[in-house]
């Protein structure tokens, strides 16, 4: 009898792809485990709780509440792997009360002991000293007390509205109050002004070097001092997440800046997408809040601690001991940039790559900073994402305006939870006569570039700066990327002719070297994808490897996968989301997804193909997603400089060569953490910060 031949399913089989909501989760649940890794010191490890808190947070205030928007709509929608809302709701909720139960059990039973190990304590209620809990009664009274406001529920105080993600408590109380009023409850909003952290002083009590206690704890011991003549049966905190991704109809709007001011007003108070409220609350008050924002019990968590865990990174900086800590490193810099501080000359010499954080960023700050003092440049022009409130290239770009120098300036207003910032930075840069715009009606601008018009003798010379990063010094510190600076004809003129897009009405400009969204960027990666296949089909060696923060975009997916169909090694490292299965047999056996989570956000892009042995390299500002593909101004700039390349190649393998920080997407959805087992341990943030930092 003959075996039948093996079908591999068709391309857009829901079996075939990954929950694009369950993946973030995962991305989350690895960032969690770093804090359970011995290996790093303790305050990192209380960091990285913290960031996989404020990640959820800011899941449920943009991808839950997207989520909800599309079930108003339409409720029946189906993902690519085949899920309608409804079922993707069940299995988020179901992970989302998995991670955090698993974020309570590794504070308490984890890095509570380790901290307090390390003289580092929480101090709980009923583990006060006398003079503990009279100074911080003493504390409730002078700094608490004259700016709490309880509100007691009845027919003439309703329910107040609650700001997205504060601190709150519900208040059960018997008794009468001065006017003989008794509703039984009352709400107190912590003023975000007030620290959620205390630290007692040594000197005035008994306490050690860093004894802390949380603003909750303080509240709820002293909360009676509030309810004179009434008595306090009980006092629960909860807080409340909020939709925090506002929409701004681009095609109703006469200025785009007054559209977004509006919006930001109303952020704080979106549709309430989550509740959080302490493990202890009696399940009638439980029932009460829920009822009072609409939600439903897949939507509420109970905290078996502090409702805002996110608000426990404040002890990072307030605990002095660098042993505690990641080890200080200074940048380093290129050679070039080493021998000649002239950076326009060094430019002109050759291209410079710039690996951040292990290199510095200053040069990138230098670079516009020279462009401002220079008699010979006429024109700065600059894209801006995200850069900071205290920005030096914003000082230098308003220096360069107010010398009289042609400064243009592509601001976007809608970087997610950076719009106030942005409509700032706007404001003082048209103050000192820079032309800002804010890009293209409908499209956010996402690229990374400047460009700086010099003049030289008798000609003009285009130099730019392109990068895969945002313009900001802090996040240089903390983001993995890479930036290019050139002054190659070709690739210059290119960058000059996006910013005509940007700023002036005309049709898409013909490009000689770059690759742009939404026009030519995601057609530009499926062509070199089928390059590869056809090198394959040839016989010939083919390979792609990728460098991204997400994969997500069915028509790439689904060329990767003929790919591999195809025999091409594909090798993916993403960051968080990936909705590709790799493994599947007959459609991604030969495709390998890894992830690199460390003590820097790996945030890279890079798309290389093997391209017959002359390696195509190509750096972005874009993902594997559509908004970045079809939704966005994006630039993809290729590397062709050999050293540069090489490099950059290099770089690829060893984020391959990863066996500590390394975590392999299995064909299940899940991830398992690399193991070096017998061979020597690599880890790939560590190894370059020992090659290039100093």
């Amino acid at each position: 009898m003959d075996t039948p031949e093996f079908s591999a399913p068709p391309l857009n089989s829901p079996e075939l792809y990954i929950n694009r909501e369950q993946s973030l989760l995962e991305f989350n649940i690895r960032v969690l485990a770093q804090a359970l890794d011995e290996n790093l010191p303790i305050l990192e490890r209380l960091n990285y709780l913290c960031i996989s808190c404020s990640n959820l947070d800011e899941f449920y205030e943009v991808r839950v509440a997207s989520l909800l928007q599309m079930a108003e709509i339409d409720a029946t929608a189906i993902s690519a792997d085949g899920l309608n809302i409804h079922e993707q709701f069940e299995r988020i909720s179901s992970k989302a009360h998995e991670l955090v139960a698993e974020q309570y059990r590794v504070l308490n039973e984890v890095l509570i002991p380790a901290l307090d190990a390390q003289n580092i304590r929480f101090m709980r209620r009923d583990s006060w000293s006398d003079s503990q809990k009279a100074w911080l009664e003493n504390y409730f009274n002078e700094e608490l007390l004259p700016i709490l406001t309880p509100v007691g529920l009845d027919s003439a105080h309703p329910f107040p509205r609650i700001l997205n993600k504060s601190l709150n408590f519900i208040i059960s109380l018997t008794g009468k109050d001065a006017f003989g009023r008794n509703s039984g409850r009352a709400v107190l909003q912590a003023p975000r002004a007030l620290p959620r952290i205390v630290q007692i002083p040594a000197g005035e009590t008994d306490s050690g070097p860093h004894d802390f206690v949380f603003l909750s704890s303080i509240i709820h011991e002293f909360v009676t001092d509030l309810f004179n003549g009434m008595t306090v049966k009980g006092c629960y905190q909860f807080r409340v997440t909020r939709n925090s991704d506002f929409f701004v109809d681009d095609d109703a709007i006469d200025d785009l800046m007054m559209a977004v001011e509006g919006e930001l007003a109303m952020r704080n108070y979106g549709d309430e997408v989550r509740l959080e409220i302490d493990a202890n609350c009696p399940e009638e008050t439980v029932n009460f809040l829920l009822a009072r924002f609409d939600l439903t019990p897949d939507r509420l968590f109970l905290a078996n601690g502090p409702v805002n865990l996110s608000r426990i990174q404040a002890i990072y900086n307030m605990v002095n001991r660098p042993e505690l800590k990641f080890s200080a490193f200074k940048p380093g810099l290129p050679n070039a940039l080493k021998r000649d501080k002239d950076i326009f000359a060094c430019i002109r010499k050759q291209d410079i790559l710039l690996h951040h954080p292990y290199e510095s960023f200053n040069p990138v700050i230098e670079f516009v900073k020279q462009a401002a003092a220079d008699p010979d440049v006429l024109a700065i022009k600059q894209t801006l994402y995200r850069t900071g409130v205290d920005s030096p290239i914003v000082a230098a770009l308003i220096k360069a305006a107010r010398a009289g120098k042609e400064v243009t300036v592509v601001i976007e207003l809608r970087a997610r939870f950076d719009e106030k910032d942005n409509i700032g930075l706007a404001a003082k840069l048209q103050e000192a006569a820079a032309h800002v715009v804010y890009g293209v009606v409908g499209y956010k601008t996402h690229a990374k570039m400047c460009m700086v018009l010099r003049k030289e003798g008798n000609t003009f010379r285009n130099y730019v700066h392109l990068g895969t990063g945002n313009y900001h010094p802090k996040t240089a510190r903390l983001y993995t990327d890479y930036g290019l600076f050139t002054c190659e004809k070709e690739l210059s003129e290119d960058v000059r002719r996006v910013f005509m897009q940007l700023t002036s009405l005309g049709k898409v400009s013909k490009l000689n070297k770059l690759l742009q969204s939404p026009f030519t960027l995601h057609q530009g990666l499926i062509k070199m994808i089928d390059r590869e296949i056809d090198q394959a089909q040839k016989g010939k060696p083919a390979k792609i490897i990728m460098k991204v923060n997400a994969v997500v975009e069915e028509q790439a997916i689904q060329a990767l996968y003929r790919a591999s169909q195809a025999g091409v090694e594909i090798k993916l490292i993403v960051r968080g989301i990936c909705c590709l299965r790799p493994g599947v047999p007959g459609v991604s056996e030969h495709i390998e997804v890894r992830s690199i989570v460390g003590r820097f956000l790996e945030h890279t892009r890079i798309y290389a193909f093997m391209n017959g042995g002359d390696w195509a390299i190509y750096a972005a500002s874009a993902d594997l997603m559509n908004r970045n593909m079809f939704r966005r101004v994006e630039v993809c700039f290729p590397l062709e400089d050999k050293k540069i390349s090489g490099r950059v190649l290099n770089d690829l393998h060893a984020n391959l060569n990863d066996n500590s920080q390394a975590w392999l997407l299995q064909s299940n959805g899940q991830y398992v953490r690399a193991s070096a087992g017998d061979d020597p341990v690599y880890q790939l943030q560590t190894e370059l910060l020992k090659a290039f930092a100093q």
